[in-house]
């Protein structure tokens, strides 16, 4: 049985909290299996556990615009989390749920993703080992984590893109475009608004379904234990201590 915990709306420390605070619970046994999806309020900048800061993000240009800054204990890259152009979603459960072969969990996961894109009436594809892509562009990008038993991935379903904002206070390496057919990276992402889908709504509807059809589940929210933990960890993901680790 899985419980989905329906769309919400928190910051970056809060959002990166309560997917630690899941984690724990179900370690120790006393939380469920979680699919969760969430915004972000202020729009957020997100680094990788093992990225530094200062290498991938404009971090003044963050303090001017009022964006919040915060590192992920998953992998992968620096992403821009965009308050009214996505749907991000988190998937925390038991490791034995999922193949161990990471690449093998990822292609598993993504491809409830795109179960829910085509249900929005948009055809994507998996592409190796964490993008979901349309018509050869990025819409969907993902990172997971595995400690203490326990399997974290989450990861961007882009609505919209505000491009401007996105790549003003990212810093991409170039390097990143050798095996793509875009030239820039603002030609390397597209948007379920871009593809023809006409809400985030209707996104969000159909994300739901394809994350959920053919499983066990329920609609739920975080327990009282599990909102004490986000109340403890939060402080962690507000201090520099571990923002600025690397």
């Amino acid at each position: 049985m899985w419980r989905v915990i329906p769309l919400e709306l928190r910051s970056a420390a809060e959002n990166m909290a309560v997917d630690e605070a899941i984690a724990e619970g179900i370690s120790t046994g006393l939380s469920m299996p979680t699919i969760r999806f969430y915004r972000w309020k202020p729009s957020a900048v997100t680094i990788g556990c093992f990225q530094c800061l200062q290498d991938e993000v404009n971090v003044a240009g963050c303090k001017e615009k009022g964006i919040d800054v915060v590192r992920r204990r998953t992998g992968g890259g620096a992403v821009y989390h965009d308050y009214a152009g996505e749907i991000t979603y988190s998937v925390i459960a038991p490791e034995r749920y999922f193949p161990k072969d990471i690449k093998a969990s990822y292609k598993e996961i993504c491809g409830w993703i795109i179960d829910g894109l085509s249900a929005a009436g948009i055809k994507a594809e998996f592409r190796p080992i964490n993008d979901v892509i349309v018509n050869g562009r990025k819409i969907s990008g993902s990172a997971q984590t595995r400690r203490q038993g326990v399997l974290t991935q989450h990861g961007t379903i882009l609505y919209s893109v505000d491009r401007d904002s996105m790549f003003s206070v990212l810093k991409p390496s170039e390097k990143k475009l050798t095996d793509k057919a875009a030239t820039t990276f603002k030609d390397y992402v597209t948007s379920a608004s871009e593809e023809g889908c006409p809400s985030l709504q209707l996104l969000y509807n159909a994300l739901l379904l394809g994350f959920t059809t053919g499983k066990s589940w329920k609609p739920g929210e975080l327990s009282g234990e599990e909102a004490e933990a986000v109340e403890r960890l939060v402080p962690k993901y507000c201090s520099d201590e571990w923002n600025c680790s690397r």
